[in-house]
């Protein structure tokens, strides 16, 4: 039988509760953001910037839940960081984009996707990986 050690169950827990946190701030603030573009944003951009700014959020909320969906698999420890700056990234540069009209910002967008699709490849791989742990 296996000894389970106190120092080994907090590390366990410390690696659940990153993706739980990283996707519970995600998704909360993107309830707030999107009721914010509803609310207050809707006379003040045009319909295409406002669309832009709703991808932002559409996109938070997608990776806040992924996240949140991640907490519950065991071994991610390297995808919920990636996948958290991704979104940053991402839709930081939609909102400034949206807010701003400074077009140059839309560039930014791409590098988010990038480290967006990074993270769920090594959920993947983490997954995987935890998989044949276990079995």
């Amino acid at each position: 039988m296996t000894e389970v050690r106190p120092e080994s169950l907090a590390q366990g827990r410390a690696a659940l509760g990153t993706p739980a946190l990283y996707g519970t701030l995600l998704a909360g603030s993107g309830v707030a953001l999107g009721a914010f573009a509803a609310h207050a944003l809707k006379g003040s951009l045009s319909a295409a910037m406002l669309e832009v700014f709703e991808t932002g959020v559409r996109y938070q909320m997608y990776h806040g839940l992924g996240l949140l969906a991640l907490a519950a698999l065991p071994g991610q420890r390297r995808a919920p960081l990636w996948l958290l700056l991704g979104t940053l990234i991402f839709s930081g540069s939609l909102y400034l984009l949206s807010l701003s009209g400074l077009k140059v910002l839309g560039a930014i967008t791409p590098i988010g996707g990038v480290l967006l699709l990074i993270g769920w490849g090594l959920a993947a791989l983490d997954t995987r990986a935890g998989s044949r742990t276990e079995g």
